[in-house]
């Protein structure tokens, strides 16, 4: 009976852990990685105009973009809920959107730097919006 006990204590603590991170889903068969449309707009709405880049990736090693969607959460491309409370910092005028698929998955995501959670999203796409320079 002590036996069992055990080894059910042990099933339970082998089953507990801090991984509240999201893998990165893999790469559907015969897919590609990535299509995506980056925009950025370093002015927001200022004169300059956005410059955009097209990303195509069939593996994470074809490119530094690529390696970067490759090891982002599926997070990233979420809009921040309204019921979270954000630090009201201003990072900057910039603007960013990413348009396409990424692991098969619809993507229509807008960025910007104008408190704390956003500018963590941006931070957290970075290597992928300066893509667009």
């Amino acid at each position: 009976m002590r036996l069992v006990v055990a080894l059910i204590g042990l099933a339970l603590v082998a089953g507990c852990g801090d991984d509240d991170e999201q893998a990165a889903a893999p790469t559907p068969s015969g897919g590609s990685l990535a299509e995506l449309t980056v925009t950025v707009d370093k002015d927001g709405d200022g004169g300059a105009a956005a410059k955009t880049a097209d990303v195509s990736c069939e593996a994470a090693g074809d490119s530094q973009a690529c390696a970067a969607l490759d090891a982002m959460k599926a997070d990233t491309f979420e809009a921040t809920p309204s019921d979270v409370a954000c630090t009201q910092q201003y990072g900057g005028p910039e603007t960013a959107t990413v348009k396409g698929t990424l692991r098969g998955k619809t993507i229509d995501a807008s960025f910007s730097r104008t408190n704390g959670c956003e500018i963590s999203r941006w931070n957290a796409a970075k290597d992928l919006l300066g893509a667009a320079g």
